[in-house]
């Protein structure tokens, strides 16, 4: 009885924190729509009509991956934290934390996104992993909150994938200060997510080779021939790099998961084109 009691007097005291996560969330998403919903119909790669019950299921999807994932990771880079903090000499974290925040900020944007790219990468090889990544598939239209339809699980194994490394090196940190480079690296990295994930039919010219654009972020979700593409979330001369570059001055055709059923991953990229 002690124990429900207090289970409950812990959950009355997080309400109000609840509470003002939500509301920030409807800040942003106001915000989002702002930008987004007229630019996706003045500038939209392919008109559609988006019926109410997925409207419902993407804003569902919107609030519970901006919450859930969040505080997993948060319970899990903690542990993380503590053993590297035990595992690693004193002096890394020391000169890794007296780095500038204007060195360690794109240092540590690089890192992550190079253990995002295999994370991703490796979602769409592992069949297990792909159970989970194909949700974030399956929509036949793109648009700005595809960014957030995805199965919980994924997200947090993403994450895993490109947090972990900042705790391992040293570029972030239980403290207080050392919590900041993490959190600014995830607040980019879903800003942007957001941005590519929208139906905007703008093309950047060499900016394209730099960071990731829509048209580059369109062509992961195709669902024709060539699958398995383009899986940097900012950075796409990762690609280049790794084999699986695809980015033609056309759009694709179609989009979501080229089999009715999810129960394989697409072959992985061997070759760039």
């Amino acid at each position: 009885m002690m124990h429900a009691m207090t289970l409950i007097n812990d959950l009355l005291a997080y309400l109000p924190t609840f509470a003002v996560n939500v509301a920030r969330l409807c800040v942003w998403l106001v915000l989002l729509s702002l930008v987004f919903v007229p630019l996706e119909r003045w500038l939209a790669v392919r008109k559609a009509h988006l019926p109410r019950r997925a409207l419902a299921l993407n804003l569902g999807l919107y609030f519970l991956n901006s919450l859930l994932p969040a505080a997993i990771v948060g319970m899990l880079m903690a542990v993380v934290a503590a053993a590297a903090q035990a595992a690693l000499p004193a002096a890394l974290p020391a000169a890794v934390g007296a780095l500038p925040l204007l060195v360690k900020l794109p240092l540590s944007l690089l890192i992550a996104e190079i253990g995002f790219y295999w994370g991703h990468r490796l979602s769409h090889q592992w069949p297990w992993l792909w159970h989970f990544h194909s949700v974030h598939h399956k929509p036949e239209h793109l648009y700005f909150l595809i960014n957030t339809h995805a199965h919980p699980v994924d997200m947090v194994v993403t994450r895993l994938f490109g947090m972990t490394p900042l705790y391992i090196l040293g570029l972030a940190s239980a403290s207080a200060g050392g919590s900041a480079t993490p959190a600014l690296v995830i607040v980019i990295g879903t800003i942007w997510g957001f941005f590519i994930h929208s139906n905007l039919r703008v093309r950047l010219g060499p900016l394209e080779s730099l960071i990731a654009t829509p048209a580059f972020h369109h062509w992961h979700h195709t669902s024709v021939a060539p699958l398995d593409r383009n899986f940097s979330s900012t950075l796409p001369f990762l690609d280049r790099v790794f084999g699986t570059w695809h980015l033609p001055d056309s759009w694709p055709a179609a989009y979501g998961l080229a089999e009715p059923a999810a129960s394989a991953p697409p072959q992985p990229a061997t070759t760039t084109p």
